[in-house]
């Protein structure tokens, strides 16, 4: 007989901070329908476990509030066993032909993507580009969000923009092991938006809680 075990509460904050980023103790407990006082023991014994970490943030002259996000070992609990094949298998490549020919077979790799993506994307308004864009990122395993993007100041572009967020990556041992793929990654997104300019704002590789990039109409 097949045992099935209940979702965990910790599984379910530790999902919804890889989609959302960082979240407040008060915002996870209306979000997954517990108490606080719940949540907040929840998120100290995930702290314990090193699976998440916290910043304190000053609102007004209240106490600090404390905004929680993933610890890379947070994100290395949802684990892709084909990226150990990936990393092991360019590791094999690196040995056999050295890192100058795995350089440029990575490099070809990325145009052979980005000549997909262009085909797939289509020519339409950019918003309908991202959005398919966003969408095909998705269905290869990258929790991906689009913003609009929102100038701070009037002192910043107002041209048409937006926020590109994945939240998990889908090759992110291989990113580990070989940086150099997020290179390509930044440079297949400027070649499949050739009208646009696209920067970018976080990289998981830094510590960051997920990679994101700017894209700009130019």
């Amino acid at each position: 007989m097949t045992i099935i075990h209940p979702p965990s509460t910790k599984e379910d904050i530790l999902n919804y901070l890889l989609k959302h980023g960082q979240a407040k103790a008060s915002e996870l407990a209306q979000a997954l329908e517990i108490t606080p006082q719940a949540t907040r023991r929840h998120l100290k014994d995930l702290e314990t476990e090193d699976l998440i970490q916290h910043q304190s943030q000053q609102v007004g002259l209240g106490r600090p509030q404390h905004i929680y996000y993933l610890s890379k070992q947070g994100r290395d609990h949802f684990p892709s066993r084909y990226g150990e094949f990936a990393v092991s298998f360019l590791k094999t490549l690196t040995e056999t032909l050295g890192e100058q020919q795995v350089g440029e077979v990575l490099r070809k790799q990325w145009e052979r993507k980005a000549e997909d993506y262009r085909q797939r994307i289509g020519n339409g308004p950019l918003g309908e580009r991202v959005s398919k864009l966003v969408k095909l990122r998705q269905e290869e395993g990258y929790m991906a969000e689009i913003h609009l993007f929102n100038p701070k100041n009037s002192c910043q572009s107002l041209k048409e923009g937006y926020i590109l967020a994945e939240h998990h990556c889908a090759i992110s041992e291989v990113a580990e092991s070989y940086p150099t793929v997020c290179g390509h990654e930044l440079e297949m997104f400027a070649e499949i938006l050739p009208d646009c300019t696209v920067e970018r704002t976080h990289w998981i590789n830094k510590g960051e809680h997920n990679c994101g990039y700017l894209i700009q109409a130019n």
